[in-house]
């Protein structure tokens, strides 16, 4: 048997975090029991609210949308990187070269077409005005990677083609760049990018694999997203 971790929130009009200008998401009961004989509701939802994956078209033109991706795309090995107390301190921390390299001298080299997952322990500030963390002037500050960690991570073969990054925020940029730089550099060569992960403390540091549902709309820049983590045996 598959021994599964759930790495999803639940969507919930009272909790979910939009990143800003992004729709709001909306739940509408439109059939009941009592009335109808089934129960429904009418889901409104941008492509990617809460847990989610993006497709390499998400920031790349005339790349794969969801409808071109293969299943193998979406399941993927992953290493996980915890830089929680790093965070704690500094809320603009940026993963450096030098942390991926400590990182391998600890659990050995990073298997190519891995997905990169950071825990930053945002995922323990979900529900609250603590994930966006804004200051007096809007701005929002989370943790990220640094573009010259990406750079390190495409140019040694850790990303792969069919690699990727994942975190428990709102995306692999630090919050205050809006240029989202790390984030055009991720999707280029097919990647994908998993974001606003949840439990990350049930993901191993290596050794697990990332297995993504989701919808496949058609041309779609991602998924809201079931993302769990498969973890090895024993």
């Amino acid at each position: 048997m598959l021994n599964l971790v759930s790495l999803s929130h639940v969507n919930d009009p009272a909790t979910t975090i939009v990143y800003p200008g992004d729709p709001p998401f909306e739940l509408e009961t439109v059939a009941t029991i009592g009335d109808d004989g089934f129960f429904l509701q009418y889901v409104r939802v941008g492509e990617h609210t809460g847990t989610h994956w993006g497709a390499p078209g998400h920031f790349t033109a005339g790349a794969a949308l969801a409808d071109d991706l293969e299943p193998a795309d979406l399941c993927r090995p992953a290493v996980k990187i915890d830089v929680r107390e790093q965070c704690a301190r500094d809320a603009d921390f940026e993963l450096s070269v030098q942390d991926l390299q400590d990182w391998e001298r600890r659990h050995g080299r990073i298997p190519a077409e891995s997905v990169v997952v950071l825990w930053t322990g945002w995922d323990s500030r979900w529900g609250t005005e603590a994930y966006l963390n804004r200051d007096e002037d809007g701005v929002v500050h989370q943790p990220g990677f640094s573009l010259e960690a990406v750079e390190w991570l495409t140019a040694t073969g850790r990303l792969g083609h069919r690699g990727g990054t994942g975190t428990d925020t709102f995306g692999p940029d630090p919050g205050r760049d809006t240029t989202y730089a790390v984030s055009r550099l991720v999707y280029q060569r097919h990647r994908i990018s998993l974001e606003v992960l949840a439990d990350l403390g049930a993901l191993p540091a290596t050794g697990a694999h990332i297995l993504c549902g989701g919808q496949i709309n058609k041309g779609g820049s991602g998924s809201t997203a079931l993302i769990y983590g498969v973890l090895p045996p024993g």
